[in-house]
């Protein structure tokens, strides 16, 4: 899988071991490859979504933000199959499906 960095300071070993932990020769979507890679971190726990459906907002730019709170900026992505897979500052990681909807966990 490539990665693309898409912030003028980042670099590879930001990403931790996330990129170790997906593989395209995992049938199984993002979400479930993430989970067991990270278990010692306690699994893919993706960030609640609030009752009236704020949360996380993807912007145009790729970069998240959540209300009352300055932009996180993208750090890197990379595609498995049909998914987008985003990491970010402060070690948030995005899962975007084709339909735009997407799930966010913290992964530090």
């Amino acid at each position: 899988m490539k990665w693309t960095l898409k912030h003028p300071h980042a670099t590879h070993e930001m990403l931790g071991y996330i990129p170790q932990m997906l593989s395209e020769a995992d049938p199984r979507p993002a979400k479930e490859q993430l989970d067991e890679g990270y278990r010692h971190g306690g699994g893919w726990q993706p960030f609640p979504r609030h009752i009236g459906g704020t949360g996380f907002a993807m912007l145009p730019s790729g970069n998240m933000q959540y209300p009352d709170d300055p932009e996180t900026q993208l750090l890197a992505e990379t595609r498995l199959r049909d998914e987008t897979i985003r990491v970010y500052l402060h070690a948030w990681v995005a899962i975007v499906q084709p339909d735009g909807s997407f799930e966010v966990a913290r992964m530090d």
